[in-house]
C-alpha cells in the first residue's frame, strides 16, 4: 500500500527511509509528524507479533531522527497493551505505561551502539528490533 504523506520539510534521508517502510511493510496505516528540524515521527501497522504475546499484531512507531543515516532510531515503541501468553512479565529492555504519538506505548529500548551508519538503515533497526521481540 502507498500512502501519500505531507513530507513538507523533512530531509531527503528521513524521507527516503520513510518510504522504504512503507515499501517494505506495506501498511494498513501510516502516519507522520514532523518534529519541525526535519525528522519526523512515525507510526505505522499492523506487524505480526511472535507467538509469545497474547496480541498477534502492533503498530511500530519510532522517531526518525534529521540526522539519519548518522544517528539511531531509538528507542521503538509497540501497543501499549503488549502482554505475553504465558503471563510473565515483559523482559528488559521492554517497558509499559509510554506514550508515542498520543498512543498508550510499550517502550522497546534497543540501541545500536556499533551501528554502520553506511549499511544500517530505519527499516533494517525496525526489523532487528522486531525480530528481537518476537525472540522473547
Amino acid at each position: 500500500m502507498t500512502t501519500t504523506l505531507d513530507v513538507t520539510g523533512l530531509k531527503p534521508e528521513v524521507v527516503k527511509a520513510i518510504e522504504s517502510l512503507q515499501q517494505h511493510f506495506e501498511p494498513i496505516e501510516f502516519q507522520l509528524e514532523a518534529d519541525g528540524a526535519g525528522g519526523a515521527r512515525v507510526r505505522f501497522g499492523p506487524v505480526a507479533l511472535g507467538a509469545s504475546y497474547e496480541q498477534t499484531e502492533s503498530w511500530v512507531g519510532a522517531h526518525i531522527p534529521p540526522l539519519i543515516p548518522y544517528s539511531d532510531v531509538y528507542p521503538v515503541f509497540l501497543r501499549g497493551d503488549l502482554r505475553r501468553k504465558d503471563g510473565a512479565a515483559l523482559v528488559a529492555p521492554m517497558t509499559l505505561g509510554h506514550t508515542f504519538m498520543e498512543q498508550a506505548a510499550t517502550q522497546v529500548s534497543r540501541r545500536s551502539t556499533r551501528r554502520d551508519a553506511a549499511v544500517e538503515t530505519v527499516r533494517m533497526k525496525l526489523l532487528k528490533v522486531l525480530h528481537w521481540v518476537n525472540s522473547q
